[in-house]
């Protein structure tokens, strides 16, 4: 049987060429690697994004998760095609369960105290609310492991993330049926260690933990990243 092919969805706050060092690790190794980009207009809308995008992939998938995408690979991942599901320092729902509901169980983390609110327009004349993180404290928040510089790069490249991304609760939990693998990252200042701990443990995910690893592991550890990926793939083939 052929390798699943890897779908890489990003979090907020990123976009997909966060993944680039672990897209050149798969590649690497000869596995089929996609990086969609991730529209952070909210859980609903994301995974239907995602969900359209699987559709068109011949073959089996496996899906990886980074942060918020993790919540996206747990609903659109009860799609067929689907083989098996990596959570990198990720969100993991329940299924009528929402991030807010999931994260209020949990203290706070940095990223509450630094988020920046802006409004954008809708189609039906309205406006909504979308966050990012404040530029001088992304570098802490979000990639402590990373050179300063590059750090300041990704502050101001950031991506929005819609505030109803908190509230839309997930439609599916495609962890009680597909197999699972997390990556924890021990030093993340965006999505507590113990959310993602917690999660992993509900979902009986095999749980590999870096314990120095910030919320940016995808970019800082590339490689221990593929290593989880690749562990998938061949478990799924």
């Amino acid at each position: 049987m052929p390798n699943p092919t890897v779908v890489l969805v990003h979090g907020a706050f990123a976009d997909a060429t966060g993944w680039i060092g672990v897209i050149s690790e798969l590649r690497s190794s000869g596995i089929p690697v996609i990086a969609p980009p991730n529209p952070l207009r909210g859980l609903t809308a994301d995974a239907a994004y995602l969900a359209s995008v699987l559709a068109q992939i011949e073959g089996p998938a496996v899906l990886v998760g980074h942060a918020y995408g993790g919540a996206l690979i747990t609903v659109a991942g009860a799609a067929e095609n689907v083989v098996g599901l990596v959570y990198v320092a990720a969100y993991v729902p329940h299924e009528g369960e929402s991030l807010g509901r999931l994260q209020g169980d949990f203290p706070d983390s940095p990223l509450t105290g630094h988020l920046k609110e802006w409004t954008y327009p809708l189609l039906d004349g309205g406006s909504a609310v979308e966050v990012t993180i404040e530029e001088t404290a992304f570098p802490s928040v979000f990639a402590a492991d990373m050179p300063e510089d590059v750090a300041g790069v990704l502050a101001a490249a950031q991506r929005p993330l819609a505030a109803a991304a908190f509230t839309e609760s997930a439609s599916a939990a495609a962890w009680r049926t597909k197999p699972s693998w997390a990556l924890v990252a021990g030093a993340d200042r965006t999505i507590g260690p113990e959310v993602q701990r917690f999660g992993a443990a509900r979902a009986g995910s095999v749980v590999v933990e870096l314990p120095d690893a910030s919320h940016a592991v995808a970019l800082s550890e590339p490689a221990r990243v593929a290593d989880l990926i690749r562990a998938a793939v061949r478990a799924t083939s």
